[in-house]
Order: C-alpha cells, then structure tokens, then sequence
C-alpha cells in the first residue's frame, strides 16, 4: 500500500507501528484503514500542529467528549468536527443525546473514562455504549487527522470510516467558524 501524502509527515500503517497508539484504540482498530505518523507530543493541540506539519485545518478533526445529564442520567457522547467548524453543543448534540444540560466533560473524567491522553482522545476506542456523533463535513472530507489516544501520535483515516463506527451517527453539528 502507498502511504498518503499529507503535511510534511511520514505516513505509516497503523497496523505496523501499535506502539504509537493508544491500547484502547490498539483494540479497537480493526481492519479500519488508517495510518499514523509520529509527532512532537507538545505540538498535539491542533493549531500548533496543522501550523508545524503544513496540515491544513481542513484536513483535521477533532474529538471533544461532552458530558450531558438529564433525571439523574448520564451521559458521555463524541462529537467529531472539523478544525474549522465549530460543534452545536448546546443545540444539536444536547438535543440528540436528550439530555437538558450539556458541557465539555472534565479533563480527568475524560482521560480516566476513555483509557486515552488529554488532547489525542480519539473516538476508535472509546467505550462500546458511547454515542459517537459525526459531523457529515467530517464524514465527506475524505481523509482527515484524527487523534491516536496518545499526544505524541496522530491517526489519518477517511472520514466516511468515521461514520461507519458501530456508534456512530452522522449529523449536521457544525458551522464554519
């Protein structure tokens, strides 16, 4: 297989190199096509990365884990944009999940919940019973950046992939901003 050009980063199966991921996202894998390259774990946030790998923004997604309650329940969800657009949290995934109130979940509910590094969090390998919600510019994107579960790594896969997780749901989550 010919490794993708994106950025000025050497692009190599996933399958070859687990030592870069995450042991959830090890697990959870598959046969899903993806590819990983090895970064500098202090320029994982996505600005400094897309600026020092020449990805453009466009190319990358992100994975932010929201924390809804409703009656007591609750509830944690994926939400999955593109660097460029800005997720409705408030609106469309507070609305989807059916929760009344909706936040970033905690640094250390998030790390603790999902066996994964703050800032690589990715939604391969997040618990089973996880809603993953996508955002349909992500999943027609082609291929996009994701995290790998640790900082030091980052995952490429197409963003149609994404949207064929087992719980996944594609919406329309984001607005360009």
């Amino acid at each position: 297989m010919t490794a993708p050009e994106l950025g000025t980063l050497t692009w190599r199966p996933a399958a070859e190199v687990p030592e870069l991921l995450a042991e959830p996202v090890r697990a959870a894998l598959g046969d899903l096509p993806a590819w990983v390259a090895a970064i500098d774990a202090t320029l994982a946030d996505t600005a400094a990365f897309c600026a020092e790998y020449d990805v453009p923004m466009a190319a990358s997604a992100n994975c932010v884990i929201v924390h809804g309650k409703r009656a007591g329940e609750s509830t944690y969800a994926a939400v999955m944009v593109l660097a460029t657009h800005r997720a409705d949290v408030n609106g469309v995934v507070r609305k989807h999940l059916g929760v009344r109130k909706i936040s970033f979940a905690a640094q250390d509910d998030a790390v603790g919940s999902t066996g994964m590094e703050y800032g690589g969090i990715t939604p391969i390998g997040l618990p089973s019973d996880w809603p993953v919600l996508v955002d349909d510019a992500v999943a027609q994107a082609g291929l996009v950046v994701i995290g790998s579960g640790v900082r030091a790594s980052k995952l490429l896969v197409d963003g149609a992939d994404l949207a064929k997780l087992a719980s996944a749901t594609v919406l329309e989550l984001g607005t360009p901003g």
